[in-house]
C-alpha cells in the first residue's frame, strides 16, 4: 500500500497565506493594538471591582459598565493628564525661576566642604571660579541646558492632544470590553487550551493574575507614594508642588521612586535657611521613599504569589523595551515563562512498564 506524499507546495502556499493574513490584519489594527493593550490591562486588573459594582445596581451591566468609564476617566485619563500638561505648563515658570536664582548670585560654600576629603579641595577651588565668574558667567553655563529642557518640553507638549486622545479611545476599548468580558476570555482560555491543553490554560489564567498583581502594586504605589509626597511638598512650601508631584508620580510608575524630587528638595529647604522645615521634610522623604518597600510586594502578592525579583525585572525591562506599556507586558511574558518552565521541572517521569523494563 502506497503512503501518499505530503503536498509541500500546498502546505507552503497555506502557511504563506496564514501569515499574510496576519501580518495584513495587525497592520491594519496597527493605530489601535496601543489602545487595545492598555485596555485590555486595565479590564483583567479591575475586573473583580467591575463584577462587585454589578451586583451592587440590580445586576444591571450596562449600568456597572458606565460607572466603570467614568471612574476610569476620572482615575486614569484624568490623573495622566493633568501630570502632562502640569509638566508642559509649567516649563516657563521653572526657567523664570531658575533664571532667578541665577541673577541673585551664587552663595558661598560653608567651611566644611572644604574639608571634606579628597574632594574637598577641588570643589570649593570650582566653586570659587564660578563665584569669581560672576552672574554673567554662571548664565553664559546654564543658559545651553535651559534651552535644551525648554525645547523638550515643547516637544512634549506638541503630542499632548494625540497621548489624549490615547487614553480616550483606550476608555472606550475597556468599555466595550466590559460588555462581553465573559465570552471575550473563554476564547483567550480555549485558545490556551489549544496551543499547550490544560498547562495552556493554566498559562492564560497566571496572565489575568499578573497583570492584576502589577496594576495593583505598580500602579497603587505609584499614586500613594506621590500623594503623600505631594502632600509633604505642600505643607513645607516648596515651590512648583503639583509640578514636582506629576514628576514624582512619573518616576514611581517606572520604578526610579519619588526620592529624586523629594531629596533636591529636602536640600533646597536646609539651603533656604528653614531647618525645621528641612528635617520635617527629610523625615518625610524617609518614609514616602520607603514605602513602596513593604506597600508594593503586599499588593501584588494579593494578584500573584509570584517572586518579587521577576516582577521587578519584567516592569523595568519591559518598560525600556516597550514603553510605557512595557510596564505590564514584561512581568506577564516573565510570570507565564517562568510558570511554563517551573511546571516542566516539576513533571515527574512516569515509572517504565514491565514491557519496557524487558
Amino acid at each position: 500500500m502506497s503512503v501518499p506524499r505530503p503536498d509541500l507546495a500546498k502546505t507552503t502556499f497555506v502557511v504563506l497565506t496564514l501569515v499574510l493574513l496576519i501580518t495584513s490584519s495587525l497592520w491594519i489594527l496597527r493605530p489601535f493594538l496601543g489602545a487595545t493593550i492598555w485596555a485590555a490591562m486595565v479590564v483583567v486588573a479591575t475586573w473583580p471591582a467591575f463584577l462587585w459594582i454589578q451586583a451592587r445596581l440590580w445586576k444591571r451591566r450596562w449600568l456597572a459598565v458606565l460607572v466603570m468609564v467614568v471612574i476610569l476617566l476620572l482615575l486614569f485619563v484624568l490623573p495622566l493628564t493633568l501630570a502632562i500638561t502640569t509638566i508642559a505648563t509649567n516649563a516657563e515658570e521653572v526657567v523664570t525661576w531658575v533664571r532667578k536664582l541665577i541673577s541673585q548670585g551664587p552663595p558661598s560654600l560653608p567651611g566644611w566642604v572644604q574639608r571634606l576629603p579628597l574632594i574637598g579641595t577641588r570643589l570649593t577651588q570650582a566653586w570659587n571660579e564660578l563665584v569669581a565668574a560672576g552672574v554673567s558667567g554662571l548664565e553664559d553655563q546654564v543658559a545651553p541646558y535651559i534651552r535644551q529642557v525648554t525645547s523638550f518640553v515643547l516637544a512634549q507638549a506638541g503630542v499632548l492632544g494625540a497621548l489624549t486622545l490615547q487614553f480616550l479611545l483606550t476608555v472606550v476599548i475597556a468599555g466595550m470590553m466590559y460588555t462581553g468580558g465573559e465570552s471575550a476570555a473563554e476564547v483567550v482560555r480555549r485558545f490556551g487550551f489549544k496551543l499547550g491543553g490544560q498547562r495552556g490554560e493554566d498559562a492564560v489564567v497566571l496572565a489575568g493574575k499578573a497583570i492584576r498583581g502589577v496594576a495593583l502594586g505598580v500602579g497603587v504605589t505609584a499614586i500613594v507614594q506621590a500623594v503623600v509626597g505631594g502632600v509633604g511638598l505642600a505643607i513645607a512650601g516648596v515651590p512648583f508642588a503639583a509640578l514636582l508631584t506629576a514628576v514624582m508620580f512619573m518616576l514611581c510608575l517606572v520604578q526610579a521612586g519619588p526620592t529624586l524630587v523629594l531629596a533636591p528638595a529636602t536640600i533646597w529647604v536646609f539651603w533656604s535657611g528653614n531647618t525645621g522645615w528641612g528635617i520635617f521634610l527629610l523625615v518625610w522623604t524617609i518614609i514616602v521613599g520607603t514605602m513602596d518597600n513593604f506597600l508594593r510586594p503586599l499588593l501584588i502578592r494579593r494578584g500573584a504569589d509570584l517572586p518579587l525579583v521577576l516582577i521587578f525585572a519584567g516592569v523595568i525591562g519591559g518598560l525600556l523595551g516597550f514603553g510605557l506599556v512595557g510596564i505590564f507586558v514584561g512581568p506577564v511574558m516573565l510570570a507565564v515563562s517562568y510558570t511554563l518552565v517551573d511546571a516542566w521541572l516539576r513533571d515527574e517521569e512516569p515509572p517504565p512498564s514491565e514491557a519496557d523494563a524487558a
